[in-house]
Protein backbone atom coordinates (compact mmCIF):
# COMPACT_ATOMS: atom_id res chain seq x y z
CA UNK A 1 0.00 0.00 0.00
CA UNK A 2 2.93 2.32 0.75
CA UNK A 3 4.18 1.88 -2.81
CA UNK A 4 0.79 2.87 -4.21
CA UNK A 5 0.68 5.99 -2.02
CA UNK A 6 4.24 6.85 -3.05
CA UNK A 7 3.46 6.25 -6.74
CA UNK A 8 0.34 8.41 -6.43
CA UNK A 9 2.29 11.23 -4.77
CA UNK A 10 4.92 11.16 -7.52
CA UNK A 11 2.19 10.93 -10.22
CA UNK A 12 0.90 14.30 -9.01
CA UNK A 13 4.21 15.95 -8.12
CA UNK A 14 5.80 14.98 -11.47
CA UNK A 15 2.86 16.53 -13.31
CA UNK A 16 3.20 19.73 -11.27
CA UNK A 17 6.92 19.82 -12.08
CA UNK A 18 6.15 19.34 -15.79
CA UNK A 19 3.61 22.17 -15.96
CA UNK A 20 5.87 24.48 -13.99
CA UNK A 21 8.31 24.37 -16.93
CA UNK A 22 5.66 24.97 -19.62
CA UNK A 23 5.53 28.53 -21.03
CA UNK A 24 2.30 30.36 -20.08
CA UNK A 25 1.11 30.74 -23.69
CA UNK A 26 -1.68 29.22 -25.81
CA UNK A 27 0.94 27.06 -27.56
CA UNK A 28 2.25 25.94 -24.15
CA UNK A 29 -1.27 25.06 -22.97
CA UNK A 30 -1.81 22.96 -26.10
CA UNK A 31 1.54 21.16 -26.09
CA UNK A 32 2.76 22.88 -29.24
CA UNK A 33 -0.60 22.54 -31.04
CA UNK A 34 -1.65 26.18 -30.64
CA UNK A 35 -2.92 26.10 -34.23
CA UNK A 36 -5.87 23.85 -33.25
CA UNK A 37 -7.24 26.33 -30.69
CA UNK A 38 -9.93 27.84 -32.96
CA UNK A 39 -11.13 24.43 -34.21
CA UNK A 40 -11.30 23.28 -30.59
CA UNK A 41 -13.25 26.33 -29.38
CA UNK A 42 -15.70 26.25 -32.29
CA UNK A 43 -16.46 22.57 -31.64
CA UNK A 44 -16.96 23.24 -27.93
CA UNK A 45 -19.22 26.22 -28.58
CA UNK A 46 -21.47 24.27 -30.96
CA UNK A 47 -21.69 21.47 -28.36
CA UNK A 48 -22.45 23.76 -25.43
CA UNK A 49 -25.03 25.86 -27.24
CA UNK A 50 -27.26 22.79 -27.59
CA UNK A 51 -27.92 23.08 -23.84
CA UNK A 52 -27.84 26.79 -23.00
CA UNK A 53 -30.88 29.03 -22.87
CA UNK A 54 -33.95 29.96 -20.88
CA UNK A 55 -36.90 27.64 -20.34
CA UNK A 56 -37.58 24.14 -19.12
CA UNK A 57 -34.60 21.81 -19.05
CA UNK A 58 -32.21 24.44 -20.40
CA UNK A 59 -28.90 25.29 -18.72
CA UNK A 60 -28.73 28.88 -17.56
CA UNK A 61 -25.76 31.01 -18.76
CA UNK A 62 -24.99 32.19 -15.22
CA UNK A 63 -21.75 30.83 -13.76
CA UNK A 64 -19.18 28.40 -15.20
CA UNK A 65 -16.09 26.71 -13.78
CA UNK A 66 -13.01 26.17 -15.98
CA UNK A 67 -11.08 23.14 -14.63
CA UNK A 68 -7.39 22.88 -15.44
CA UNK A 69 -7.83 26.38 -16.80
CA UNK A 70 -4.16 27.22 -17.39
CA UNK A 71 -3.87 30.81 -18.60
CA UNK A 72 -7.60 30.93 -19.35
CA UNK A 73 -7.66 30.00 -23.06
CA UNK A 74 -11.08 28.31 -22.73
CA UNK A 75 -12.42 30.96 -20.35
CA UNK A 76 -11.49 33.73 -22.79
CA UNK A 77 -12.77 32.17 -26.00
CA UNK A 78 -15.62 29.90 -24.85
CA UNK A 79 -16.92 30.50 -21.33
CA UNK A 80 -16.71 34.26 -20.78
CA UNK A 81 -18.54 35.00 -24.07
CA UNK A 82 -21.39 32.70 -22.96
CA UNK A 83 -21.58 33.10 -19.15
CA UNK A 84 -21.98 36.05 -16.79
CA UNK A 85 -19.28 34.81 -14.38
CA UNK A 86 -16.46 32.29 -14.70
CA UNK A 87 -14.19 30.76 -12.03
CA UNK A 88 -10.79 29.29 -12.95
CA UNK A 89 -9.02 26.45 -11.16
CA UNK A 90 -5.50 25.28 -11.98
CA UNK A 91 -2.60 23.69 -10.10
CA UNK A 92 0.00 26.16 -11.49
CA UNK A 93 -0.03 29.63 -9.90
CA UNK A 94 2.06 31.14 -12.72
CA UNK A 95 -0.67 30.28 -15.23
CA UNK A 96 -3.36 31.91 -13.10
CA UNK A 97 -1.18 35.01 -12.68
CA UNK A 98 -0.88 35.18 -16.47
CA UNK A 99 -4.65 34.68 -16.89
CA UNK A 100 -5.48 38.13 -15.53
CA UNK A 101 -3.59 40.10 -18.21
CA UNK A 102 -4.47 37.48 -20.88
CA UNK A 103 -8.21 37.87 -20.22
CA UNK A 104 -7.84 41.67 -20.27
CA UNK A 105 -11.12 43.55 -19.82
CA UNK A 106 -13.08 40.31 -19.37
CA UNK A 107 -11.05 39.46 -16.25
CA UNK A 108 -13.45 41.60 -14.22
CA UNK A 109 -16.14 38.94 -14.76
CA UNK A 110 -13.92 36.24 -13.23
CA UNK A 111 -15.28 35.39 -9.79
CA UNK A 112 -12.36 33.37 -8.42
CA UNK A 113 -8.92 32.10 -9.33
CA UNK A 114 -8.34 28.87 -7.39
CA UNK A 115 -4.81 27.45 -7.29
CA UNK A 116 -5.41 23.79 -6.50
CA UNK A 117 -5.10 20.31 -7.98
CA UNK A 118 -8.50 18.86 -8.90
CA UNK A 119 -7.86 15.86 -6.64
CA UNK A 120 -8.08 18.30 -3.70
CA UNK A 121 -10.49 20.89 -5.10
CA UNK A 122 -13.92 21.20 -3.53
CA UNK A 123 -16.22 23.37 -5.67
CA UNK A 124 -18.86 25.35 -3.83
CA UNK A 125 -22.19 23.50 -3.63
CA UNK A 126 -24.89 24.79 -5.97
CA UNK A 127 -22.70 27.48 -7.60
CA UNK A 128 -22.22 26.39 -11.22
CA UNK A 129 -24.39 26.05 -14.32
CA UNK A 130 -21.55 24.44 -16.27
CA UNK A 131 -18.36 22.77 -15.06
CA UNK A 132 -15.97 22.46 -18.01
CA UNK A 133 -13.22 19.82 -17.60
CA UNK A 134 -10.90 19.76 -20.62
CA UNK A 135 -7.60 17.96 -21.16
CA UNK A 136 -7.09 17.36 -17.45
CA UNK A 137 -8.83 14.10 -16.38
CA UNK A 138 -5.66 12.21 -17.34
CA UNK A 139 -3.93 13.93 -14.42
CA UNK A 140 -6.30 12.27 -11.93
CA UNK A 141 -6.24 8.68 -10.69
CA UNK A 142 -9.47 6.71 -11.26
CA UNK A 143 -10.44 7.07 -7.61
CA UNK A 144 -9.78 10.81 -7.55
CA UNK A 145 -11.61 11.36 -10.84
CA UNK A 146 -14.72 9.60 -9.53
CA UNK A 147 -14.69 11.55 -6.25
CA UNK A 148 -14.05 14.84 -8.09
CA UNK A 149 -17.02 14.20 -10.41
CA UNK A 150 -19.21 13.50 -7.37
CA UNK A 151 -18.17 16.84 -5.86
CA UNK A 152 -18.89 18.53 -9.19
CA UNK A 153 -22.40 17.07 -9.25
CA UNK A 154 -23.10 18.68 -5.86
CA UNK A 155 -21.72 21.98 -7.19
CA UNK A 156 -24.28 22.19 -10.02
CA UNK A 157 -27.29 24.48 -10.09
CA UNK A 158 -30.64 23.09 -11.36
CA UNK A 159 -30.25 21.89 -14.99
CA UNK A 160 -26.50 22.30 -14.62
CA UNK A 161 -24.05 20.34 -16.73
CA UNK A 162 -20.60 18.80 -16.34
CA UNK A 163 -18.66 18.62 -19.61
CA UNK A 164 -15.58 16.44 -20.08
CA UNK A 165 -13.56 17.05 -23.24
CA UNK A 166 -10.47 14.90 -23.53
CA UNK A 167 -8.27 12.55 -25.50
CA UNK A 168 -9.37 8.93 -25.61
CA UNK A 169 -7.08 6.00 -26.33
CA UNK A 170 -8.01 3.18 -28.70
CA UNK A 171 -7.76 0.56 -25.99
CA UNK A 172 -7.02 0.52 -22.28
CA UNK A 173 -4.97 3.04 -20.33
CA UNK A 174 -1.93 4.60 -22.00
CA UNK A 175 0.53 6.32 -19.62
CA UNK A 176 2.44 9.43 -20.67
CA UNK A 177 5.70 9.59 -18.74
CA UNK A 178 6.53 13.07 -20.06
CA UNK A 179 3.70 14.99 -18.37
CA UNK A 180 2.80 12.26 -15.83
CA UNK A 181 -0.73 11.59 -17.09
CA UNK A 182 -2.80 8.76 -18.53
CA UNK A 183 -5.11 8.48 -21.53
CA UNK A 184 -8.10 6.18 -21.04
CA UNK A 185 -10.30 4.56 -23.63
CA UNK A 186 -13.93 5.64 -23.93
CA UNK A 187 -15.32 2.52 -22.23
CA UNK A 188 -13.20 3.24 -19.13
CA UNK A 189 -14.22 6.92 -19.06
CA UNK A 190 -17.89 5.90 -19.32
CA UNK A 191 -17.46 3.39 -16.50
CA UNK A 192 -15.88 6.01 -14.23
CA UNK A 193 -18.67 8.48 -15.03
CA UNK A 194 -21.20 5.78 -14.10
CA UNK A 195 -19.30 5.04 -10.85
CA UNK A 196 -19.65 8.72 -9.95
CA UNK A 197 -23.44 8.40 -10.23
CA UNK A 198 -23.65 10.55 -13.36
CA UNK A 199 -25.24 9.82 -16.71
CA UNK A 200 -24.06 10.86 -20.15
CA UNK A 201 -26.77 13.01 -21.75
CA UNK A 202 -24.88 13.73 -24.97
CA UNK A 203 -21.59 12.69 -26.53
CA UNK A 204 -19.68 13.76 -29.65
CA UNK A 205 -16.27 13.36 -31.23
CA UNK A 206 -14.38 16.58 -31.95
CA UNK A 207 -13.72 16.63 -35.69
CA UNK A 208 -10.95 18.21 -37.82
CA UNK A 209 -8.08 17.70 -35.41
CA UNK A 210 -4.67 16.56 -36.73
CA UNK A 211 -4.58 12.83 -37.54
CA UNK A 212 -1.50 12.19 -35.36
CA UNK A 213 -3.16 13.11 -32.06
CA UNK A 214 -5.59 10.98 -30.06
CA UNK A 215 -9.29 11.17 -30.83
CA UNK A 216 -10.98 13.79 -28.66
CA UNK A 217 -14.49 13.23 -27.32
CA UNK A 218 -16.91 15.59 -25.54
CA UNK A 219 -19.31 14.21 -22.96
CA UNK A 220 -22.13 16.13 -21.27
CA UNK A 221 -23.01 14.70 -17.85
CA UNK A 222 -25.74 15.21 -15.28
Amino acid sequence: MGDIAEDEASFYSNAEDYWREVPPTVDGMLGGYGSISSIDINGSKAFLQKFLGEGEGKTSPGCALDCGAGIGRISKRLLLPLFKTVDLVDVTQEFLDKAKPYLREEAKRVGNYFCCGLQDFKPEAGRYDVIWIQWVIGHLTDEHLVSFLRRCQKALRPNGLIVIKDNVSYEGVVPDEVDSSVCRDLAIVRRLVDSAGLRIVHEEQQMNFPKEIYQVHILALR
